[in-house]
């Protein structure tokens, strides 16, 4: 394989910003997220969120298109919550997504930001750039 070091940072929300991700399960589907992840050879550095979206700092190898990779990873983990869950509504999320690129020097920060996000969004200090999803919240 040819040698690469790519580092993106992914964010998606629920369907219209719903308040849909319990603490009581996020783990589970972090751990879904990342079985999913390995399972397509990409390095997950880092997964957060809160109630309403998801964080991922992730190295996904060129050979896969970042669309592709955020829909695998998008689909899989509605089918985990809508299927391995008992939840009492259907479970989805907003068809867009985020996705910026950032060098090596700045993983750490990333990674930090992306774990501490309920600190982040509890005290007001979300970075706008690592928060950034397309509009349409449907």
């Amino acid at each position: 394989m040819s040698y690469w070091r790519l580092y993106y940072h992914f964010t998606w929300s629920t369907k219209k910003r719903m308040l849909w991700i319990a603490p009581a399960w996020e783990k589970r589907l972090y751990r879904v997220i990342a079985a999913k992840a390995d399972q397509l050879h990409v390095l997950v550095h880092a997964i957060g969120g809160i109630e309403d979206h998801i964080h991922l700092v992730v190295s996904v190898p060129p050979s896969i298109k970042l669309a592709t990779f955020a829909g695998q990873i998008k689909g899989n983990s509605s089918h985990f919550i809508n299927h391995e869950l008992d939840l009492d509504f259907t479970f989805s999320w907003q068809t867009s997504y985020g996705v910026v690129s950032f060098g090596q020097k700045r993983l750490p920060l990333v990674v930090e930001y992306v774990r501490h996000q309920r600190e982040h969004h509890s005290v007001g200090t979300p970075i706008s750039l690592l928060e950034q999803v397309a509009d349409d919240c449907v």
